[in-house]
């Protein structure tokens, strides 16, 4: 498998699951868990999903089971789709509250939102 297919696949599982979690959250599910549940929706572990999004590269047949559990056709993850990069509407809205939280705490206030941030993403380096 090429770099380049790699990149595209991880990129694009990673904008279906965005676009997944934020549809939970505006049907008011809770944030936390979401990973987990998505892993369930594309019949994955949690462990394996964890992977996919640091660095495992998502084989052929990897990739048409996740396109076929997240109701896409078959191919669309190979394909590059629109900039997933450019936050939506809710993203700018959490970016510009968050910019205005870090600019107004002091160096413990950072250290504390900087944590629980990345405890809510599930980064080892949270603690």
């Amino acid at each position: 498998m090429t770099d380049n297919i790699t990149k595209v696949r991880r990129a694009n599982a990673l904008a279906l699951y965005r676009a997944w979690a934020q549809d939970r959250m505006a049907a008011g599910d809770a944030a936390k868990g979401l990973e987990q549940a998505f892993a369930a929706l594309i019949q994955v572990s949690a462990s394996m999903w964890s992977q996919i999004k640091k660095d495992r590269p998502i084989s052929d047949k990897l990739a048409r089971q996740i396109e076929h559990h997240a109701a896409r056709p078959a191919g669309w993850l190979d394909q590059p789709h629109e900039d997933s990069s450019v936050p939506d509407g809710a993203e700018q809205h959490f970016l510009e509250v968050a910019r205005a939280a870090w600019r107004g705490a002091n160096a413990k206030g950072k250290r504390d939102l900087l944590r629980q941030l990345r405890a809510m993403a599930g980064d080892s380096s949270a603690t």
